[in-house]
């Protein structure tokens, strides 16, 4: 199950996503399936038959998009935070061989395209939550446990 956490910049994103979807991309895929309609044989018209595939894929992400905007819960920084892990925080870890990460714990709506955002949801996240600097943290993996020292956490929020 996913959690309905997401960070008021992700909100944001998504909304913007379904926005330019609704008002830009559809209208202008369904002025092409017309067009295309127009010309007759629709079974051989690939113009056609590819638009109106299109159509079905963007009417299905703006569908998943609303409902998921509804329930989505957005999470804002408070200064409460300051100095432990919480949804939202930046955190750089390092293992005992020297490797070390740099990530973002943001909500599962947020991850796709970014090498830099975690999962809420990934035991990595689950296991940070309330973290502070210089806490090791054990992680169950595929591979077995591995353990990681919290060295910097920061909120975006803060540098402004």
């Amino acid at each position: 199950m996913k959690t309905e956490l997401i960070t008021r910049e992700g909100y944001e994103a998504l909304q913007q996503e379904l926005n330019q979807l609704w008002r830009e991309k559809r209208p202008d895929t369904t002025a092409k399936v017309a067009w295309a309609a127009s010309l007759g044989d629709r079974s051989e018209n690939a113009d056609y038959q590819y638009n109106k595939k299109l159509l079905r894929e963007i009417d299905r992400r703006v569908r998943y998009l609303r409902k998921r905007l509804e329930v989505l819960k957005v999470v804002d920084y408070s200064p409460q935070q300051q100095g432990k892990v919480f949804f939202g925080a930046w955190v750089e870890i390092e293992n005992d061989e020297g490797e070390q990460l740099c990530f973002r714990i943001v909500g599962p709506d947020e991850i796709y395209g970014r090498k830099d955002y975690i999962s809420i949801d990934a035991p990595m996240a689950r296991a940070l939550i309330k973290k502070q600097i210089d806490d090791e943290v054990q992680v169950n993996t595929p591979a077995g446990p591995k353990t990681w020292l919290v060295n910097k956490i920061w909120y975006p929020q803060e540098q402004q």
